[in-house]
């Protein structure tokens, strides 16, 4: 093992499967060891080597994760993209390679200017810093891809506490930092010094406790009476999505699923379940806001949404909300390629996946009122927006319940819709609050404060989703400061770190 942590190919093949272990740590798989071990190969990895030796052996711990983790990718590509076999490889292959980059950077930054072996406990607190700042980059740079981050792996795992206290980067800091202290225990030990080995303890202890003690702790409680919900599947093929010849087939299907359904408080269809611009189905809308006014209930659906802005029309992935119930929301954080093309004036035209249908939306305001139904206030997400901790967060200290809604069907049978499940279940923990997700074709469940779906129907299938979500009040103390306390630490451990090391170069 010592061999493999070392310069040269063995120690980054290491790295490669390191990184893919990963992907058995989160969903659908869900062994959190696997986690743990990953992060400790990829610190250990770091330890011998020079600046250019860390940034390939970060690069190739990236291409592990990302590879196996994102696999999800090349269905979209070939199947519903169009691409051959050869070409959706090749673009997969190019985006992990280029992904992967984020892992390169923060690994040449630790070797260069971090890394402080002489000091175990500070070296093992920076890295956590660091992992954290390169989860938290990753989901902010060039719009963001905060996917796979390694705290997912806790949602069952004895962590979990920790999500309603600080978030998913709370849980994240706490696995590396275990694994480096892991990794150094033998020379904390050695050092013989109790303080030391008392620090390191507490350290490494600590967490796990806080974290199996919080567990279940209800930080939010009832604002009011359960709400009754049911969430239609329509389970229609992405080939017939946007089919201009089946647009009038898919409206009846979810007229006729509703008129079926029981009365309840809350009807939810999925992300553009409507695939017409909202103007052009305002008398259907308007006949299903009857239908739900006259059962006392809300209507909440996706839909596409054009606006007149600065007299150029836009188009946006929009939710409405009609009977008893009010608002409209316009998606914020769009996914690329899929609902925008980067450099489009370049790739447009090259590929059917760059010219995907709905694949020009404009990005929705930052400042919308959240959606009302029955009285209370909904968080809204629309697909990948739910993927984001702190946007979440933002929308989420604001509401009484949450509601995601997508179309995961560009994923194929892959493990994405289970991850993107995975998220959402992890936003609902954070916040403390029910959520209601309604997918095109699963996963569609409800999801309690606690992170675990109480109620759920099969993916691929076409049904009715009923069940009781209660809408929440008060905030979890992640809602209340958000990720800052962690950000200050980790801003205090790298200052520390970098003050650290330069005097140790000029002694």
């Amino acid at each position: 093992m010592l061999r493999l942590t070392r310069p040269g190919w063995p120690g980054n093949l290491l790295a490669v499967v390191a990184g893919a272990l990963t992907t058995l740590a989160l969903a659908p798989y869900d062994i959190w060891p696997l986690a743990l071990l990953a992060v400790g190969v990829f610190y250990a990895g770091l330890r011998e080597l020079s600046p250019r030796q860390a940034l390939w052996r970060g690069w190739c711990f990236g291409f592990g994760l990302f590879g196996a983790g994102t696999s999800w990718i090349y269905v979209s590509i070939h199947t519903y993209g169009d691409a051959s076999v050869l070409l959706a490889g090749f673009l997969m292959l190019a985006f992990t390679a280029a992904i992967a980059w984020f892992f390169a950077l923060p690994a040449w930054l630790w070797a260069r200017w971090i890394r402080r072996n002489e000091a175990p406990l500070a070296d093992a607190l920076a890295f956590a810093a660091l992992w954290v700042g390169q989860e938290a980059f990753r989901g902010w740079f060039l719009t963001g891809f905060p996917w796979l981050y390694s705290g997912y792996s806790q949602l069952d795992g004895p962590l979990a506490g920790l999500a309603p206290l600080g978030g998913i980067w709370l849980i994240s800091f706490t696995l590396a930092l275990t694994a480096a202290l892991l990794y150094n225990a033998r020379r904390v030990l050695k050092a013989g010094r109790k303080g030391f080995i008392a620090a390191g303890a507490v350290l490494l202890v600590g967490p796990w406790v806080a974290g199996i003690a919080l567990k279940h702790h209800a930080w939010t409680s009832p604002a009011g009476e359960p709400l009754t919900v049911a969430a239609v599947q329509g389970n229609i093929e992405q080939s017939m999505k946007w089919d201009p010849a089946q647009v009038d087939a898919q409206l009846a299907l979810y007229r006729d699923l509703s008129f079926r359904s029981k009365r309840v408080d809350l009807l939810v269809w999925p992300e553009t379940a409507v695939p017409v611009l909202k103007e052009s189905a305002e008398g259907y809308l308007a006949m299903m806001g009857r239908f739900a006014a006259d059962r006392h209930s809300a209507l909440i659906t996706g839909v596409p949404i054009r606006q007149v802005v600065n007299n150029e029309k836009r188009y946006y992935n929009g939710i409405t909300v009609t009977g008893e119930g009010d608002g409209t929301y316009l998606k914020q954080k769009l996914v690329p390629f899929g609902e925008y093309v980067p450099l489009q004036e370049l790739l447009r035209g090259l590929i059917d996946f760059f010219n995907l249908p709905m694949s020009d939306f404009a990005r929705g305001p930052a400042d919308q009122p959240l959606l009302q139904a029955k009285g209370y206030q909904i968080a809204p997400f629309i697909c990948y927006e739910v993927v984001y901790p702190e946007f979440a967060a933002s929308l989420s200290a604001r509401s009484d319940l949450l509601l995601t809604i997508s179309n995961d069907t560009w994923f194929g049978t892959s493990i994405g819709p289970l991850q993107h499940l995975q998220m959402a279940q992890m936003r609902a923990l954070e916040a403390g609050r029910w959520m209601i997700r309604a997918t095109n074709n699963g996963v569609t469940g409800l999801i309690n404060p606690f992170g675990e779906i109480t109620t759920r129907i099969p993916q691929f299938e076409q049904g009715i989703l009923y069940g009781e979500v209660v809408p929440m009040h008060e905030l979890t103390p992640y809602l209340h400061w958000r990720s800052w306390p962690l950000i200050i630490l980790c801003g205090l451990l790298f200052g520390w770190a970098l003050l650290a090391s330069r005097i140790a170069k000029t002694v």
